[in-house]
């Protein structure tokens, strides 16, 4: 039984563990094309980081100059399409979750002005996911000084 399940959990983890934190420069132009048409991303927004959980075309977390988003694309059902931002100067509060227990990824929860809230997620090495968190606290902060 074991000599089946490591081949099987190596090739999920070569499916799986390719994900890595993105810039828009390492995104490709229908990435940003797809981010656009959520309305995720105006023509003039600067994207800095990005990370996907799963495949690009389905699921997206990131931050811009101007906010912070996330959506959940589904394949086979669009009902179930989670498509989610903010704007620096809507949210309230920013809290970053390192350990998720071990089958989810660290993420920040973003809580709005109006007391909704939405997780953003990403994942790589502790300074990676360190720099992400701290980058995207740092753009909120500036935007919320007067």
């Amino acid at each position: 039984m074991i000599k089946f399940l490591i081949p099987i959990l190596l090739i999920l983890c070569s499916i799986g563990c390719g994900n890595k934190i993105e810039t828009a420069d390492t995104l490709s132009k229908n990435d940003i094309d797809r981010l656009r048409s959520l309305k995720l991303l105006d023509q003039n927004e600067r994207l800095f980081q990005f990370y996907s959980e799963f495949k690009n075309s389905v699921a997206g977390n990131f931050y811009t100059d101007k906010r912070i988003a996330s959506y959940w694309l589904d394949e086979h059902d669009q009902s179930k399409n989670k498509i989610q931002f903010a704007f620096y100067r809507d949210i309230a509060k920013i809290d970053t979750i390192y350990y998720a227990g071990a089958t989810y990824s660290p993420y920040m929860s973003i809580e709005r002005n109006n007391g909704s809230s939405f997780k953003v997620s990403v994942n790589g090495t502790k300074d990676e996911i360190s720099h992400f968190f701290n980058e995207a606290i740092y753009k909120w902060r500036q935007a919320k000084k007067p």
